[in-house]
């Protein structure tokens, strides 16, 4: 049975950042008041430890460095995929392991996801990785990591521990699996070919 969704993916801009911060404040932060802003460094026009997380957040997108995909339905952000390039997103977890064993670093990389509470397990998160991945479709496509969490089986996982997506909904994305990092986390890849026209 076929289903049909009314979300549309919109990438995250000034226009956008309104629907994301009300996403983010519903949430208290979200990630214990992160802001989506824990894997962003620092900028040349933008120091992290001066601002507060929106206004962080705020300065990166207004300076076209903090990339996502959101997922809305009608007026309402209910979810995100944070991605950009390794300059754009340098704190990953495990980085001294990830950096040790990379023979070709890719351009881009997938960092975060969240989701509305009212609207998780509804398959949104997949809806923001695909529009991720569209959006870098656009941008001239390339080569894509991320670090999707390796689900112990029989073991129920809080969605807290999964800021970063699940290796199963990364591999039906037709990411490949590369290795282990850490203790439960996962190197995946996939080449983006660029859109067409």
């Amino acid at each position: 049975m076929a289903t049909t969704t009314a979300h549309v993916i919109k990438p995250l801009t000034p226009e956008t950042y309104p629907a994301w911060l009300a996403l983010a404040q519903k949430h208290n932060g979200v990630w214990g008041g992160c802001y989506c802003s824990y894997f962003h460094g620092d900028t040349d026009l933008t120091v992290k430890r001066e601002h507060d997380g929106p206004t962080f957040k705020q300065r990166l997108v207004a300076e076209g460095v903090a990339h996502a995909a959101l997922v809305f339905d009608g007026d309402d952000a209910i979810a995100w995929c944070q991605y950009g390039s390794p300059a754009e997103l340098p704190g990953i977890y495990h980085r001294k392991q990830y950096d040790a064993g990379e023979t070709r670093p890719a351009p881009w990389r997938i960092t975060c996801f969240f989701v509305d509470r009212d609207h998780r397990r509804s398959g949104v998160a997949r809806e923001a990785l695909d529009g991720a991945l569209a959006l870098i479709a656009q941008a001239g496509g390339g080569e894509v990591v991320s670090f999707p969490n390796e689900l112990v089986a029989g073991k129920r996982t809080s969605s807290s521990f999964l800021h970063n997506g699940t290796r199963a909904m990364f591999e039906q994305a037709g990411f490949t699996f590369e290795r282990h990092i850490g203790k439960s986390k996962t190197v995946m890849r996939k080449t983006v070919p660029p859109a067409s026209g």
